[in-house]
């Protein structure tokens, strides 16, 4: 009789400086929805300083469960829980071939699963990897000691555990995988962000392998450098014609830059597919010769901006930051994320400094004083100012050099190439028979674990068919 088993996932990790996973929403294949919410009690530190509870919240979906199926776990790491993450990504059709249940389970401080009454530094300070990883454990533990306080139908006490996910819940995958592998067997760590540093300009220059192959990197890289010569002036005229033709509020200059590299970014984790390139729509079509490479950048980021929706005053809310610093309510998932960039590992999403010679596909301005002096105005003077990256990326990467039954995928035009498990320059990690990496041809971010799709790449469904294969062997 085969063992059952628990396979869990992580599913999402975000932008202008976060690390999620595009949205996985758009399977071809309907299945039923998971829409009911139950709740788990933890502790709001598992150390010992605040021994307070609060309620995590999880979903689950057990349409395709049979005894000795395994259980499928996920959480969709900076964002709410929702049953179309639940229902509609590839975890749905592992649950099916592995005749599996399906649960997504919140993380702290994002969503509903809030440890404190507020978001300020005071409450924050129980938001530490250490605690986010105790919180995964402790549910596991209880799904495998005391199954009928998690799930409303008999699941057995024998389950193995597979953890998995994408993007920053692929790191969590991982880190689960090592630091507990008396409860995790095995973890599918998609798009995994493993590599951390205090500036992070390697993430551009993954998104300019894509453009490369587009053809319009250079056309950008120009652009830029005009956007820069008018920020740089005292000309406020040509500032002013620059807001009417990206469609921005006025800002600082710096903040424009920052807005602006959020637009042109915005499509950069769209998925590939065999029926086009979403980047090539939303970029590089707009650089077709007709104007100049500035006018040509204005007019992408304006069409992101209108079909959008945006209004001026919420532009303004997103790119002045000196707006929010006390604003402390619950539900402000950019602030949780802004604060774990802020005190556990940076990786800053920053133009190249001029001694490494790269090109830039942002503006100069955004560099580490456009974030770094946001930490302590939002979270107050403890946060360390720049976070000691090197301390964080030595202990979590360490971690993970030597552990086995991690499959790592990475998106070959994946804009987080660059901190995944192959960058552009090597193996970060070994790529092992326990653990291989497997390098997805044309790909984005994590679009393995995604909703299926039709029009799919060949690539992505071999990626696929590997990790299936690999939890197959993990949960005998």
């Amino acid at each position: 009789m085969r063992t059952l088993g628990v396979v869990v996932f992580s599913v999402f990790a975000a932008f202008a400086a976060t690390a999620k996973c595009y949205p996985s929403g758009n399977s071809d294949t309907a299945i039923p929805s998971s829409s009911t919410e139950f709740w788990f009690t933890q502790p709001v530190d598992h150390f010992g300083l605040n021994n307070n509870t609060w309620s995590q919240r999880y979903l689950f979906n057990a349409t395709f469960y049979e005894p000795g199926g395994p259980i499928i776990v996920a959480t969709p790491g900076e964002s709410a829980v929702s049953s179309s993450l639940v229902d509609l990504s590839h975890f749905n059709y592992l649950a099916q071939i592995t005749n599996g249940l399906v649960v997504l389970v919140e993380h702290r401080f994002y969503g509903k699963s809030n440890p404190m009454p507020d978001l300020s530094g005071d409450s924050l300070k129980y938001h530490t990897v250490e605690n986010t990883l105790e919180d995964f454990a402790a549910f596991i533990r209880a799904a495998k000691t005391t199954p009928s306080q998690i799930f409303s139908l008999p699941v057995s006490k024998k389950s193995k555990v597979v953890f998995g996910g994408g993007s920053y819940a692929g790191s969590i995958a991982a880190w689960m995988r090592a630091k507990y592998p008396d409860l995790v067997a095995g973890a599918w760590a998609s798009s995994a962000i493993i590599k951390y540093r205090l500036e992070n300009y390697q993430f551009d220059q993954s998104w300019s392998k894509h453009l490369e192959a587009l053809g319009c990197a250079q056309d950008v890289a120009t652009a830029v450098e005009d956007l820069d010569s008018v920020l740089f002036s005292d000309n406020t005229t040509a500032y002013s014609e620059l807001q009417s033709k990206f469609n921005l509020p006025a800002l600082s200059p710096q903040d424009f830059a920052a807005l602006a590299n959020v637009f042109i970014n915005s499509a950069a984790m769209a998925p590939t597919t065999k029926s086009g390139d979403y980047t090539q729509k939303t970029v590089c079509s707009y650089f077709d010769g007709t104007r100049s490479p500035l006018d040509s950048y204005a007019a992408a980021v304006a069409n992101v901006v209108s079909s959008g929706g945006y209004t001026q005053d919420s532009l303004v809310q997103m790119g002045d930051t000196s707006l929010g610093y006390t604003n402390y309510a619950l539900g402000q998932s950019g602030r949780v994320w802004y604060y774990q960039e802020c005190a556990w590992y940076g990786n800053w999403q920053v133009a190249p400094p001029s001694s490494t010679g790269l090109q830039r596909y942002r503006s100069q301005l955004v560099d580490l004083t456009y974030y770094q002096p946001n930490c302590n105005n939002k979270f107050g003077s403890d946060i360390q100012v720049p976070v000691d990256s090197d301390s964080f990326d030595s202990k979590w990467l360490g971690l993970l050099r030597s552990t086995t039954n991690i499959y790592y995928t990475v998106g070959a035009y994946d804009v987080w190439r660059g901190s995944n498990a192959l960058s552009w320059d090597g193996y970060v990690l070994p790529n092992t028979t326990s653990s291989p990496v497997f390098l997805i041809d044309q790909a984005t971010h994590c679009q393995d674990i995604a909703g299926h799709r039709t029009d799919d790449l060949d690539s992505v469904s071999l990626a696929r068919q590997i990790g299936n294969n690999l939890v197959q062997q993990w949960i005998k």
